[in-house]
């Protein structure tokens, strides 16, 4: 890792990209098969179990394995998406129609660097987080960058054309004006918490899992969740509506609006929107485990950080990404559970649950972190 540290800035920023694509392109392509077996199971269907690669067939008991669990289909999804013929409609607005796809990635993958997925212990015996950027600020860095998804669901559903995309764009905007005003409180009772006298003092989410894992289940360094479960309630329903996941996709909405903003897009642009979704899930799921639950500490009060303190650095940190990888998945499989298992909101229900339940009770529970936090600091 020293190594590594050691190499030209620029050969640093370049490594860093390439793994970022590297990671978040399977990684998303793992979520669309795994949305659609977990969603044939909760049908009692078999799901995707057709493909196969011939040269796999052969192999005992591996290949009937991974056909059943629909990896190949993986592969002739890739496929698929990439030799597609690239169908341009007439009536589009050509330069930002295929402008659209390529910006809903940039936050997409440029949150990613900001999430510590892990620690390790270095040379000089310090602990450090397995992050690409390090900021002191990240929380802020991640709704900042996050929110700009937006703009590339709103210029594709204009750039379309079409009166069925642009009203998903439309949709897209207005639920996240509602929703990011209740994300944001829901997570200052935690930074509250977080700066307190002998705190860290910061907005780093690696200090805040670092708060999370003192030993034993003293009150000051327990998982969130348990502290403050109406704030990760409230997170996690916001979480939902920011990334347009069911009950709360209405910038899709097949029902009423076909596709919503992506209805006139097709090929690899129309799977550019989906890793872009993903990604965010992805990020999502990483900032509510770090918040919440503990990021790579393994139990409430059992700190990794001391269990892989003699062990050498490169195995710690795989130990820790174990861990949080984990938990990542177990959250994202929520989201899938979720979305085929409650019906979908209508609009105006959206909207009412974003201004009329959501924002109010966000607001009360800072207001009642803020006092009980003043209180134990006399």
């Amino acid at each position: 890792m020293d190594f590594f540290f050691n190499l030209p800035i620029w050969l640093q920023a370049a490594i860093k990209g390439i793994a970022v694509i590297a990671v978040i392109f399977p990684l998303a392509a793992a979520c669309s098969m795994a949305e659609r077996k977990v969603s044939a199971w909760i049908q009692g269907r078999p799901g995707p179990n057709r493909a196969i690669v011939p040269w796999v067939a052969w192999i005992p008991f591996l290949g009937r394995f991974l056909q059943r669990l629909g990896v190949f289909h993986l592969m002739a999804d890739g496929g698929k998406f990439v030799f597609k013929e690239n169908v341009v409609p007439a009536h589009v607005n050509r330069f930002y129609y295929q402008l659209a796809p390529v910006i809903a990635l940039i936050p997409a993958l440029t949150t990613i660097v900001f999430v510590p997925f892990g620690v390790y212990w270095d040379a000089t015996h310090t602990l450090q987080p397995l992050v690409l950027a390090n900021l002191d600020v990240g929380i802020l860095a991640v709704f900042a960058v996050g929110s700009l998804g937006v703009y590339s669901i709103i210029l594709a559903g204009w750039a379309s054309n079409s009166k069925y995309p642009f009203l998903g764009s439309v949709r897209a905007s207005a639920q996240l004006i509602s929703y990011e005003l209740s994300m944001t409180l829901s997570v200052l009772p935690v930074f509250l918490w977080a700066n307190q006298p002998g705190g860290s003092g910061t907005l780093s989410l690696f200090d805040v899992v670092q708060l999370q894992s003192g030993h034993g289940l003293h009150w000051h360094s327990v998982w969130y969740v348990i502290l403050m479960p109406l704030s990760a309630f409230i997170f996690l329903v916001s979480l939902f509506a920011e990334t347009n996941r069911q009950p709360f996709d209405m910038p899709e909405s097949e029902a009423d609006l076909v596709g919503g903003f992506h209805t006139e897009y097709g090929e690899f642009k129309w799977s550019l929107f989906f890793v872009a979704e993903y990604a965010h899930m992805i990020v999502g799921s990483g900032v509510f485990v770090l918040l919440f639950l503990g990021g790579w500490n393994p139990l409430p009060g059992l700190p990794l950080a001391p269990l892989i303190a003699g062990l050498p650095a490169w195995l710690g940190a795989l130990i820790a990404m174990a861990i949080f990888l984990g938990k990542v998945i177990a959250f994202i499989f929520l989201f899938m559970w979720v979305r085929w298992t409650l019906p979908r909101f209508r609009y105006d229900q959206v909207m009412k649950i974003g201004w009329q339940k959501l924002l109010p009770l966000a607001i009360a529970n800072l207001i009642l972190y803020a006092i009980a936090i003043a209180l134990i600091q006399k």
